[in-house]
């Protein structure tokens, strides 16, 4: 009985084995000694997603596959990030000499990690695979792709057409490789034991597999985005901002708001603005019906994740008037625990708490994150300097945004100064191994060049006169 499940897992090791060495005949034929090569392929896999009909086709595709988001909302997304992470690793050094400081006596090298294995959610299926290629060729490195089973078909016609690029422009096809059907969790942990370097985002399972699998693993956190609205705040941009970010791909986003926390002295007139915005106001009947439905037997209903709001208001029993709203407003007294309303919930429910004062907000947005999504990130709508930086001395996250819409200022963007990705890490707070943005930088090895510079070394007294005067020796 034993026999069975070893024979599998040698099976997926000896799979996964083929690919490996495949990835590393490709990456000694890649020309990664060469900056303008390296950035002429990690141009030409931006373009094979960039590309309209490219964008289009698998928008629509990655619907179909999946069930999950909207076909208008992926093709922003597809040719979005794309760009934004293709300006961005433009403008970087990451192979030979990157950087020169000879006041200090240094000299920087970029290298490969080498064999990077990167494991990609079922809702960005072809954007988040075409984003971490892009940052490990970069970095000089093939990439082996573990796609979701879920999004198999779409991520499978991503990597086709970013080899067909890669060929097209004179590099190994092999750089970017797939794992093949049927995609089962003995493949992806194979994977992760295997490569270099396991980058995972999507399944906190897979996060936490990664982590121990005694690879070099980076994970990411999951999201739950609380936001406050402050007495100063400009309530109408608030609400298109929120609105914006929350309907975009219906949710699917880890950094789509999950909350908002409203100050009680603007309190009914943010709501109003959100009610102009789209939002449908949930009266206490549709509360309770909401809450039964929402969550079955410990999971999210899948009939509404990531669906259409129309689709979701039908699911949930909600008025017509309510199937004609673009999300919903789900007001609660107190934050619950897991799979309560303070929860993520990965559909157009938007949970709204009333706080008495700032200080009240703050500690209803820490405890927010304490259900699920410490390490993320959460943000505010405010005039007020003081507050955002408030909240961000106090809350543990990687970012607080001040006044824009989540999904699309967390990833990067062309008005903030965060690097463009699909991967958001959480820090410890969320088990992470980065405090950032998913980038080029963790894509490489770096080797110190020291010569010797004039000697820096101060007097005893510099380092220790405070604490002899104030303590004694």
């Amino acid at each position: 009985m034993s026999a069975e499940p070893q024979k599998v897992q040698e099976s997926a090791g000896e799979i996964v084995a083929a690919l490996v060495e495949r990835a590393r005949a490709a990456m000694a034929a890649y020309e990664n000694h060469d900056q303008a090569r390296v950035d002429e392929a990690v141009t030409a896999l931006a373009w094979s997603l960039y590309k309209p009909e490219n964008a289009r086709a698998l928008a629509e595709l990655a619907v179909e596959d999946t069930g999950l988001g909207n076909v208008d909302s992926k093709i922003i997304k597809n040719t979005r990030k794309t760009f934004g992470t293709l300006r961005d690793l433009m403008r970087a050094k990451t192979v030979g000499v990157i950087a020169e400081e000879p006041e200090r006596g240094l000299v920087k090298y970029g290298k490969p990690v080498g064999v990077v294995g990167a494991v990609c959610p079922s809702t960005n299926p072809a954007a988040t695979p075409v984003n971490k290629a892009m940052m490990a060729l970069k970095g000089g490195n093939p990439v082996i792709i573990a796609p979701s089973p879920a999004g198999y078909h779409t991520t499978a016609q991503t990597v086709a057409q970013m080899r067909a690029e890669l060929k097209k422009c004179g590099h190994p096809e092999d750089l970017v490789q797939i794992l093949p059907a049927p995609v089962s969790k003995d493949l992806t942990q194979a994977l992760m034991n295997q490569v270099d370097l396991a980058v995972v985002t999507g399944s906190q399972n897979n996060v936490k597999r990664a982590m121990q699998s005694g690879t070099v693993a980076i994970g990411v956190g999951a999201g739950n985005v609380p936001v406050i609205i402050d007495s100063t705040a400009d309530l109408d941009d608030a609400a298109e901002k929120i609105c914006a970010s929350k309907i975009f791909d219906n949710a699917t986003s880890c950094s789509s708001e999950n909350a908002v926390v409203i100050l009680d002295d603007v309190y009914e007139a943010a709501i109003a603005a959100l009610e102009r915005a789209g939002a449908w106001r949930c009266g206490p009947e549709e509360i309770a019906t909401v809450s039964e439905k929402l969550w079955i037997g410990g999971k999210l209903n899948r009939h509404v994740i990531a669906k259409d709001a129309a689709v979701t208001a039908k699911v949930m029993g909600l008025s017509a008037p309510a199937q004609a709203a673009k999300f919903f407003l789900v007001e609660q007294d107190e934050v619950g625990g897991k799979h309560s309303f303070a929860d993520e919930k990965l559909s157009l429910f938007l949970t709204v708490y009333r706080a008495k004062d700032f200080d009240e907000a703050k500690s209803i947005v820490r405890q927010i994150l304490e259900v699920t999504g410490k390490g993320h990130s959460a943000g505010i709508h405010t005039k007020n300097p003081d507050h955002a930086r408030a909240l961000a001395a106090e809350t543990d996250v990687v970012r607080i945004l001040v006044n824009q819409a989540h999904t699309f200022g967390n990833g990067g963007g062309f008005n903030n100064c965060l690097p463009f990705t699909l991967s958001m890490g959480g820090g410890t707070w969320a088990g992470n191994t980065i405090s950032d943005n998913l980038n080029y930088t963790h894509f490489i090895n770096i080797t110190h060049l020291v010569t010797t510079i004039p000697e820096d070394k101060p007097s005893e007294e510099a380092l220790f006169g405070a604490y002899w005067q104030k303590y004694g020796k």
